[in-house]
């Protein structure tokens, strides 16, 4: 055996991705399932194992030195292939398709980088999307439809199924005219099972403000061009605001709830390839991408 050689611990570059990726060491560990400071840990080993300092630490966010930023490509080369080597013994094990359900309240929060990096680390598997109302969702998760659902739901989900907590806002064209008209024209989903749709309706109806629908509307661009032409208002989940459209604050609109962005999967659903999407849609949600 040659001397000097070293070898890296993968888990180590796992980490080290993972804080370059999210700028933190407290949302990487929610991508590693570790503690914080053992992510802080296992940088510090990474650290005295290449006899390099990998990471700025003197603004807010964590960016990689020229050293790290050196590192990145070789260690996501080296924790594809490891990935590889245990996918080709393991064989059967990983499925051939993973199926995600996206409830259209979430489907705006989705970045394509989330996918384009998942396939990046498992080309061998077809990720089919389904997108519906969050209870269809539920029912294609509980049926085995899917095996993994992003949900906009009322309740926070539990560890690390909770990936946002997010509240939901009246959205308007800016400096728009329909906030201030009487009976308030609004666009919603025209699906009765739309749980944003319902909340909506429920804040409307306990502030007694007559309101009247605009169009039976399926589809975000549908809404979103509605309220562009000033037609009427709506509702978004605040970070999924589209560009363009603004936050209504002083219209005496209603007070609407909260909501939890959970990615729930299917019970039993297992394999390298589905934790990989999970780590990567927590990545995502992690940068602020997703």
């Amino acid at each position: 055996m040659a001397t000097g050689v070293r070898d890296i611990d993968i888990a180590l570059l796992r980490a080290f991705v993972a804080v370059v990726s999210t700028g933190s060491m407290t949302a990487a560990a929610r991508v590693v399932h570790l503690s914080q400071g053992a992510v802080s840990q296992q940088i510090k080993r990474l650290e005295g194992l290449l006899d390099a300092i990998l990471f700025d630490r003197g603004g807010d966010s964590l960016k990689p030195t020229p050293a790290g930023q050196r590192l990145l490509a070789h260690a996501q080369r080296l924790i594809s292939l490891n990935d590889e080597v245990v996918r080709a013994m393991r064989g059967a094990d990983e499925p051939g398709e993973i199926r995600l359900g996206v409830a259209h309240d979430v489907a705006e929060l989705m970045a394509p980088t989330v996918f384009q990096e998942f396939r990046r680390r498992h080309p061998e598997v077809q990720l089919t999307l389904l997108s519906d109302n969050n209870q269809s969702m539920r029912e294609l998760l509980r049926g085995g439809q899917v095996d993994l659902a992003l949900l906009a739901e009322r309740e926070p989900g539990q560890g690390e199924e909770l990936l946002l907590s997010d509240d939901l806002v009246w959205v308007g064209a800016r400096g728009g005219e329909a906030p201030r008209r009487r009976p308030l024209p609004v666009a919603v989903c025209h699906e009765e099972r739309c749980g944003v749709r319902a909340a909506t309706i429920e804040a409307l109806g306990h502030a007694g403000i007559p309101w009247r629908p605009i169009g039976h509307l399926g589809h975000l661009e549908s809404v979103t061009g509605t309220i562009e032409a000033d037609m009427a208002v709506s509702t978004f989940l605040a970070n999924s605001v589209p560009d363009g459209l603004d936050v209504l604050r002083e219209h005496g609109l209603p007070a609407l709830p909260h909501y939890y962005v959970n990615l729930r999967r299917l019970p039993g659903a297992n394999g390298d390839a589905l934790r990989t999407l999970e780590d990567c849609i927590r990545e995502g949600f992690a940068r602020g991408e997703a």
